[in-house]
């Protein structure tokens, strides 16, 4: 069917459920709040956006304090470990109802659109763990995204250290935080056959704190969350990917970054030589925010020599993009 115009009216119910199993998405499940007996606005306002408060808890490894051991765990007399007294464990669902106008109104019970099992928790003092599960993405089974093991101030430094599967944007702006619908299509972008996003990936990222700059640097695969080759290997050549982003709160009200991506990825067309393409990329991105309002923009220019991986193909492929994101947050700043 062809929609020549459309109004589309959606509706989303998001439910995340904790009995004694219970969970964080990215730092956000009510776990937390029933192990500290606080609302999950001191953390979120509104879900899954984070506080400054919320952003701190999550850097000391979901801890009010970095040493701090958790109140809902066992007394094991080992040191090196911290056994919580219940499984973390939490569900999201998103469900919408659609409506096209073309002439003829037709609706759509995308129902259910999302739904998510979620787990996170801390193991030691120093090392804590998250991940979730899309049972249900639009129709199919979504499979593993977050995955990673989340080491905090890594050899008594400012750096913490998460290892994994990670979004590489993380630092930019959490798509998490997106409307429930759309998506961030400026993280997503690819040129030709070329796998490399900003999305997810396999790798290492480590976060520091130096002098009022947070500095951010990832070391990945560069071909995404792919399926394994036969050969069980999930980075299907030698070369790695890195990244590297910069931010500092300018003012209480604005905060500005700037982010490079540099990488090389193998590939071959069907009986083809294989070909190396060479991607970079290099932007900046702001915050604005003023009480319930807040206003995202993300600029980034990317080009690629040989990104449908044919010798005799263009030798240069270049993008930029610009995006802007405004939201209005009920409450305000309210702790």
């Amino acid at each position: 069917m062809t929609v020549r115009r459309s109004c589309i009216l959606t509706s989303l119910l998001s439910l995340v459920a904790a009995g004694p199993l219970s969970a964080r998405n990215e730092g956000r499940i009510p776990a937390f709040a029933r192990a500290y007996g606080v609302s999950c606005n001191l953390c979120h306002l509104p879900f899954p956006r984070l506080t400054a408060f919320g952003e701190t808890f999550a850097g000391n490894g979901f801890r009010m304090a970095p040493t701090e051991p958790p109140r809902d765990t066992v007394a094991t007399g080992d040191p090196l470990l911290t056994l919580m007294r219940d499984l973390p464990l939490a569900f999201r669902l998103d469900a919408y109802v659609s409506a096209f106008n073309n002439g003829n109104v037709v609706t759509d019970f995308k129902t259910p659109y999302n739904l998510k099992v979620l787990s996170g928790g801390p193991t030691s003092d120093k090392i804590s763990y998250y991940f979730y599960f899309f049972l249900f993405e639009r129709g199919d089974v979504g499979g593993i995204e977050d995955a990673f093991v989340y080491f905090n101030d890594v050899a008594g430094s400012p750096v913490d250290v998460a290892v994994g599967q990670f979004q590489i944007s993380d630092p930019m702006f959490k798509r998490e935080l997106r409307l429930e619908f759309e998506d961030y299509a400026v993280y997503r972008a690819r040129i030709g056959d070329q796998p490399a996003d900003l999305t997810y990936d396999r790798g290492v990222m480590a976060v520091g704190e130096f002098g009022g700059f947070t500095i951010t640097g990832e070391a990945v695969n560069g071909n995404g969350r792919g399926p394994a080759e036969p050969d069980r290997r999930l980075d299907n050549d030698a070369i790695k990917s890195v990244f590297g982003h910069v931010s500092r709160d300018v003012t209480q009200h604005l905060r500005l970054s700037a982010m490079a991506y540099y990488g090389k990825q193998e590939g071959s067309q069907e009986n083809g030589p294989t070909v190396e393409n060479t991607v970079w990329m290099v932007g900046g991105d702001l915050t604005l925010s003023y009480g319930p309002f807040e206003l995202n923009g993300q600029y980034i220019r990317r080009d690629d020599d040989r990104a449908t991986f044919m010798p005799d193909g263009p030798p240069t492929a270049t993008s930029s993009t610009c995006a802007w994101v405004a939201r209005v947050t009920s409450g305000g700043m309210r702790r």
